[in-house]
């Protein structure tokens, strides 16, 4: 391999036409960008929604609601879910590692016990929230509910 045999990697060259090398290869000059503005010039670059002066789209769109920066996502397991989990693996403790073995939750997001369907089994039960019908079922059985 010698450097009169290098050429560029297939696809890498997007046009054969080299702008801005002298007024003899008919695209010196201004080089496609026009005599005046902004953009013929260097280091130019465009506002992200810009569109001519006009009022962008951002600005024109109503806006509408409020947007709590404090509200929390939870992820919402039933008991009837505990239940079968118990069931099927014999447990007497859930917490997020349970749940995450089983493809519940991914353990990135909060979870929160509801309280629907039925729950024989005595649990220790650990997660993020309870609802209260959750709580007082938990507790009726002879489990333990911890906010983790």
């Amino acid at each position: 391999m010698k450097l009169n045999n290098l050429k560029p990697a297939e696809g890498s060259i997007h046009s054969t036409r080299r702008i801005g090398r002298g007024t003899g290869s008919g695209l010196g000059g201004t080089s496609t960008r026009g005599n005046k503005g902004a953009k013929s010039r260097s280091g130019y670059k465009r506002k992200i929604g810009f569109e001519g002066g006009q009022m962008p789209l951002q600005r024109r769109v109503p806006k509408a609601g409020f947007k709590n920066i404090n509200h929390k996502e939870y992820f919402a397991v039933n008991l009837s879910v505990l239940q079968s989990l118990a069931e099927q693996k014999s447990l007497t403790k859930v917490g997020i590692p349970e749940l995450v073995e089983a493809g519940l939750t991914n353990g990135k997001k909060l979870v929160k016990i509801l309280g629907n369907g039925e729950l024989k089994a005595k649990l220790d039960v650990e997660a993020n929230a309870f609802s209260k019908s959750a709580e007082e079922a938990i507790k009726a059985v002879g489990g333990n509910t911890t906010i983790i």
